[in-house]
């Protein structure tokens, strides 16, 4: 029995060792991890638990004893004078004040508090950087902690000015110094570099710590120089010609003399109380600052301590990296699903199987738009890391591919919209989808009638948020439309509405009836219209007719109307269900005035051109601009391209292919006489 029991503990033992060197491999050589760092994290401690039941296993190559992975081939080797060495971790504050209280005992403390140095733990590369004589010469990855990869030429361009240390009479620089560091990528960088990669059409990174670590690791110095790298240094290595200070805190600022970069977020800590402290300030932090950051480190700041204290094969004792709860987590997707928002963007969830990640029980992560479900190739059943950042929504950073069943099929967009089966439309190339039925789509309901409400729009005093709410609510309203069908009666038995609020909100809605038709179109809440478009749009196309059966063309001719808003519009009044409501409101009484008569000549002529698109083209006797003004004030639309909603078209010397078109399609032209003639004007 006890064979059987220890055969099966070898064999747990080996299965852990085999699954974090595929995973160290993975993390440190190919910059690709497969599993989250929480999930290597229980991997590592299990090993630990098991080879702590089982010493008779004890292995120097056991992943517990070494630190990252073997080199690649690929660079040139580089040995470390003094190891690298990886931190021991801890999870909880018990497990903080155990490591102060095993530093107190070796150091044979009865009282009094350790001092330590508190500084936070970026998620980056560690590298060894060595300077000669002030000067850089050579850079090293981590590696196995014995050796590392030669990035001497890429950390060039990482390093900048600090390519040379300046000394000081104060601060003399010692003939050898070598600097352990950490190069990460701020997340605006990160953020900035990953949208570059989609647009050249080349692979993304799935967060700053991979996109840092496979910028360090380029053949090419050209690409690393290009990529946003930054780095804080935060300890030292071989050091010769000079002492180094006596404590870990002077370290720090005497490497901040030579001009090499430090984190100002490092802080002085007493005792476990003390690092504790700034454990949770961190971790408010977390989120607002500029990088990413996974943990903070506690170390003993006197370097005679630390001497003391020593070093375990793969770990200081004098050090300890306390980690956040995990950001990220794996977990299996069981459902695609589509969202609808109240502005009509259709949004990919994905439905969880839940995942305490990031301080929270996650069961539903955004997978933003079909691009990027086409990016990650995400299907049901697949297993994916969950990424949940500060208060940033969760959301799908990589699939396990290795883990997906056969059979999986690939998710697909649908036409229409899920809620109210109107037509999806696209905007931005395709990227952003949204349903078509702005009108008419129960999801986008409260937030659509709220904005037809506002002091902008069709301006119905009284008409809040909260009474939007009772309205859709109760089932008394399901359009914009149906507002002005609402009595005094049903108003009156909501709650918190009296009879004199109900008469207020009647007489409001009454009076709203009478705008303009840029407030109406503004109101209607076309994507990407505001209220400057809605006004262009009711300048040039001031009967409402007109402007639904617009072109693209058309619209695009109207100043502030690009081929993108053009497309909004003409999709939002191709849906059915939008010019239903449209026509009820119209119904209901909703109006605006005619457009005006512009002033004329006094004898009628100048009507001719009122409510007319007139295009000019060729070279006229007055300026451009003045023939403009002059059609203009006379009620025309003057655009500048012919299509067939074109009346006519002004035709001077040396006509282009306006003048080919207006023939081709049968459009009337006029010369420069008969259009001032036409107008009444004098030249």
């Amino acid at each position: 029995m006890a064979r059987a029991r220890q055969a099966d503990a070898w064999k747990t033992i080996a299965r852990l060792r085999a699954q974090l060197e595929y995973h160290n491999y993975r993390y440190y050589i190919l910059d690709d991890p497969r599993i989250a760092d929480a999930e290597y994290d229980r991997l590592l401690r299990d090993l630990e638990a098991a080879e702590a039941a089982h010493p008779e296993f004890a292995s120097p190559d056991s992943p517990t004893q070494k630190v990252g992975a073997r080199i690649d081939k690929t660079f040139s080797e580089v040995a470390h004078r003094v190891p690298m060495h990886s931190l021991a971790n801890a999870f909880d504050a018990d497990e903080v004040a155990r490591f102060d209280q095993r530093v107190r005992e070796h150091l044979e403390m009865e009282s009094g508090a350790v001092e330590y140095v508190a500084e936070v733990k970026l998620d980056g590369l560690a590298v060894s950087l060595r300077f000669e004589n002030a000067w850089f010469v050579r850079a090293a990855t981590r590696g196995d902690g014995r050796s590392g990869e030669n990035i001497t030429h890429n950390m060039r361009a990482v390093l900048g000015d600090a390519v040379c240390l300046r000394g000081s009479t104060a601060a003399a620089v010692p003939e050898v110094l070598e600097v352990r560091a950490e190069v990460f990528m701020r997340r605006d960088d990160f953020a900035r570099l990953n949208d570059a990669q989609r647009e050249r059409g080349e692979k993304t990174f799935v967060n700053p710590r991979n996109a840092a670590a496979g910028s360090l690791r380029q053949l090419d110095p050209a690409v690393t120089a290009a990529r946003p790298l930054s780095l804080y240094c935060y300890a030292l290595g071989e050091v010769a010609g000079a002492p180094p200070p006596a404590t870990h805190w002077e370290t720090l600022r005497w490497l901040k003399g030579f001009g090499l970069p430090v984190s100002d977020l490092t802080r002085q800590a007493r005792g476990a109380a003390g690092c504790i402290d700034y454990y949770e300030a961190m971790l408010q932090r977390r989120a607002e600052l500029p990088f990413d950051i996974d943990g903070v480190v506690y170390k003993v700041s006197r370097i005679d301590w630390q001497d003391s204290l020593g070093h375990t094969a793969r770990a200081p004792r004098w050090a300890l990296a306390h980690k956040f709860p995990a950001q990220e987590e794996m977990t299996r997707v069981e459902k695609i699903e589509l969202q609808v928002g109240r502005t009509g963007a259709v949004t990919p969830v994905a439905r969880l199987a839940p995942v305490f990640v990031g301080g929270v029980t996650v069961s539903n992560a955004t997978l933003h738009n079909r691009d990027e479900i086409a990016r990650l190739d995400v299907r049901v059943g697949d297993t994916v890391i969950v990424r949940r950042a500060g208060d940033v929504i969760p959301e799908v950073v990589k699939v396990d591919k290795s883990k997906r069943k056969k059979g999986a099929r690939k998710f697909v967009f649908p036409a229409t919209c899920p809620v109210c089966d109107s037509a999806i439309v696209y905007e931005d190339g395709g990227v952003i989808a949204r349903c078509g039925g702005g009108l008419f789509c129960v999801a986008q309901r409260k937030e659509n009638i709220r904005h037809f409400a506002g002091r902008a729009a069709m301006d119905i005093e009284g008409l809040g948020n909260k009474l939007v709410e009772q309205l859709v609510d109760a089932k008394l309203v399901g359009s914009v439309a149906d507002l002005y069908a609402l009595t005094e009666a049903q108003l009156a038995g909501l709650e918190r509405m009296a009879e004199k609020s109900a008469a207020n909100l009647i007489e409001a809605l009454e009076k709203s009836k009478q705008t303009t038709l840029a407030r109406f179109l503004f109101a209607l809440g076309i994507p990407l219209i505001g209220a400057a478009t809605a006004e262009a749009l009711a300048s040039s196309l001031p009967d409402l007719q007109r402007l639904l059966e617009a072109d693209e063309e058309t619209l695009q001719a109207i100043p502030d109307v690009g081929p993108v808003v053009a497309q909004s519009v003409l999709a939002f009044f191709a849906e059915a269900h939008n010019r239903e409501v449209i026509a009820q409101l119209v119904a209901a009484g909703v109006a605006w005035p005619a457009p005006a008569a512009a002033p004329g000549g006094g004898d009628g002529v100048d009507s001719l051109f009122a409510g007319k698109t007139v295009v000019l083209t060729g070279t006229l006797s007055m300026a451009r601009a003045e023939a403009k003004r002059i059609l203009q004030s006379r009620g025309a639309r003057v655009t500048g391209s012919v299509s067939k909603n074109t009346d006519y078209v002004i035709v001077g010397d040396n006509p282009g292919s306006k003048a080919d078109k207006a023939e081709e399609l049968g459009i009337e032209m006029l010369d420069e006489a008969a259009f001032i003639d036409m107008a009444g004007a004098e030249q």
